[in-house]
C-alpha cells in the first residue's frame, strides 16, 4: 500500500509517500514541499497545488491520503487559507478516486512521540527513528505530512 500524507498550506504544502508492506519497514518513496510565493495571488497559488498535488498521484501512485485535520488557531486568517489548502487537496484526492483520511495534528504527535503537544524537532526526530533514515526530513512540513502517513499505516496495519 502506498500512502501519501499531506500537511497543508498555501505558503508550504508538506507531501510524503510511503509504501508499507505486511512485512519489513515502511519505505519512503518521496517527500518534499510544495511552495508559493507570498505575495501571489491566492487562486495562483491553490492551482500551484492542485497541479502540484495532481503530479505527485501521477508519479508516486498512491492508493490513499492521509492529511492533517485543522484545528483552531489564533490567526484567523491563517486558518481560512490552511482550510482552503485543505480543500485543494481533497478535491485533488476526490478526483482521483483515492480514500482521504483524517487525523488530528495531536492525534499525530501522540502517535508519533507518545506526547500529544511534541515540538517540531522531535516529530522530525521520531520520524528519522521510525523510518531509520540517516538525516531529518526537511522541511518540518515534509516531515509532519510523513508523520500522518506513517500514523495512517498504524491505524491501519490490517488493512495491507
Amino acid at each position: 500500500m502506498r500512502i501519501l500524507g499531506v500537511d497543508p498550506g498555501t505558503g508550504i504544502c508538506g507531501f510524503g509517500v510511503l509504501e508499507v508492506r505486511k512485512k519489513g519497514a515502511p519505505i519512503l518513496i518521496d517527500s518534499g514541499a510544495i511552495t508559493t510565493p507570498p505575495h501571489t495571488p491566492l487562486k495562483d497559488r491553490l492551482l500551484d497545488i492542485y497541479d502540484s498535488l495532481h503530479e505527485i498521484i501521477k508519479e508516486d501512485k498512491p492508493d490513499c491520503i492521509s492529511i492533517e485535520k485543522l484545528f483552531f488557531m489564533q490567526n484567523i486568517t491563517t486558518g481560512i487559507s490552511v482550510a482552503e489548502a485543505r480543500g485543494v487537496v481533497m478535491l485533488v484526492a476526490a478526483q482521483s478516486n483515492l480514500p482521504i483520511y483524517e487525523y488530528s495534528p495531536n492525534e499525530i504527535k501522540k502517535a508519533m512521540t507518545g506526547y500529544g503537544h511534541a515540538d517540531k524537532k522531535q516529530m522530525q526526530e521520531m520520524v528519522r527513528v521510525f523510518l531509520k533514515m540517516d538525516e531529518v526530513i526537511k522541511p518540518d512540513d515534509a516531515a509532519d505530512a510523513v508523520a500522518a502517513a506513517i500514523v495512517h499505516s498504524m491505524f491501519h496495519k490490517n488493512e495491507i
